[in-house]
């Protein structure tokens, strides 16, 4: 709904912003990552946004790179864990240990976020398996073909495949696909199965 705000920075108060956009200020709430890495009060922002419904609130969490944000929709659609734990992982483990937490099996770095228990720690493990990897400052063309991929399995999972059917499927097709004919491709690949 709300994919991105560009607008001047009101207020800081870990974790919630206002974000003035054309005269309407957006509450947000941010990883740490985001709110160490924000300019200072009165200067532009630009966020990548994620809105969140829920019965008895409506939610809008920001963060400065899409990467951040694909790892949060990542975190939000395993079961048990909602936005305000997806945002503590978040902030708790910048996105490159993350990932390096998550291929080397590391529940013992994940239990010291706060909220993260030892069964959510290994339930993170296994969930993520396998969804990113880690990106480094260099590694745009990587981060891209991750954010291809996550694309990917998404449209699977929309077509009615399961989670392990459209992580094989993405897992077939080469690295530097694009969208649209990794889509094609994951089909066909699936269809011969």
């Amino acid at each position: 709904m709300i994919g991105r705000l560009s607008g001047i920075l009101l207020e800081k108060n870990p974790p919630q912003i206002l974000l003035d956009v054309q005269g309407v200020g957006y509450e947000l709430d941010v990883p740490m990552s985001t709110f160490y890495n924000l300019p200072a009060l009165h200067e532009t922002v630009v966020l990548h946004t994620q809105f969140v419904v829920r019965e008895d609130a409506q939610l809008l969490y920001g963060f400065l790179t899409h990467e951040e944000r694909i790892a949060f929709r990542q975190l939000l659609k395993i079961s048990g864990v909602g936005p305000k734990l997806a945002l503590s992982v978040l902030s708790g483990l910048s996105l490159n240990d993350l990932a390096a937490a998550v291929a080397n099996k590391e529940a013992g770095r994940l239990t010291k976020i706060p909220g993260v228990g030892k069964k959510t720690a290994e339930r993170l493990l296994l969930e993520l398996q396998g969804k990113f990897v880690a990106v480094g400052a260099n590694s745009a063309s990587n981060s891209a073909n991750v954010a291809a991929n996550n694309d990917i399995v998404n449209a699977l999972q929309a077509l009615g495949y399961n989670d392990k059917e459209a992580d094989w499927a993405a897992k077939q097709l080469p690295k530097d696909i694009n969208v649209s004919d990794g889509i094609r491709q994951a089909l066909k690949s699936l269809s011969k199965t």
